[in-house]
């Protein structure tokens, strides 16, 4: 059965980074769909993969839209079939998982009969290409679970800095999945970038907000050099503590 674990938090919380070090391990033994459902669309350069923006699925979703008000679909067309051929096409394949890049929120209009078609599709997808993990890079408004189209989670995974907005916006994000789903599984809390103990106002915010503190994780002095180089994120040592630290919570979470 397919586990479809969300990431999410405040920008610069680095869960673009922790999600692609999660896709990265996971596909050294299942098939992993990684999903980048975050409008700025950077979970390509944290995996070192190229994209086409005008092959996400928003842009797919929003020509098919156009299409079918202006008659340019031919009636004779399968409509949920044309998307899923689109999408398929907008896949980036890589070693053990593909990227599917959402793209940006919806625009004007009414959107409801294409976001049926891609919630089909993407059940589609994972049944015909009997993936073992959706890994998606959320952003904090979690748009697409918002609209229902991705499957239900399983994991929800909330990213914090060492800030008190950091630790709001995660408690913000796991009332919002609560309120939009009508399936949800374990809710845990990371806080990055922490080179000695959480500081008492923090531990404070978690406890009042209810979160469950699974994990923290150092300071990664290896990222910066990375990201001067314009090398991806996936390239960080196997000793390295992020990297280290993402695979004890993908055991602790049994993933």
């Amino acid at each position: 059965m397919t586990k479809t674990i969300a990431i999410g938090g405040k920008g610069g919380t680095g869960k673009t980074t922790i999600a692609a070090l999660l896709v990265k391990l996971l596909s050294q033994r299942r098939l992993v769909l990684a999903v980048d459902a975050d409008p700025s669309i950077n979970l390509n350069q944290a995996l070192g993969l190229p994209l086409d923006e005008n092959r996400t699925v928003g842009r797919i979703r929003e020509s098919m839209t156009e299409d079918i008000s202006q008659g340019r679909l031919s009636p004779l067309i399968a409509k949920q079939d044309f998307m899923f051929g689109k999408i398929i096409e907008s896949l980036i394949e890589s070693k053990g998982f593909d990227l599917l890049a959402m793209g940006r929120p919806e625009g004007p209009g009414c959107y409801c009969a294409a976001n049926e078609f891609l919630r089909g599709c993407l059940d589609r997808l994972v049944k015909d290409y009997k993936y073992s993990y959706i890994v998606m890079d959320c952003e904090a408004g979690m748009e697409h679970i918002s609209r229902q189209t991705t499957r239900d989670v399983d994991v929800l995974l909330l990213i914090s800095d060492l800030t008190i907005r950091g630790i709001t916006v995660a408690a913000r994000m796991k009332e919002l999945i609560k309120e939009l789903r009508t399936k949800v599984g374990k809710i845990s809390l990371v806080v990055n970038r922490v080179n000695n103990k959480l500081p008492p106002e923090i531990e404070k915010a978690i406890a009042n907000f209810g979160l469950e503190l699974i994990a923290t994780i150092p300071e990664d002095p290896n990222i910066a050099d990375l990201e001067i180089k314009g090398l991806p994120l996936t390239e960080l040592p196997e000793d390295s503590p992020l990297r280290l630290k993402v695979k004890e919570i993908a055991q602790g979470l049994g993933l």
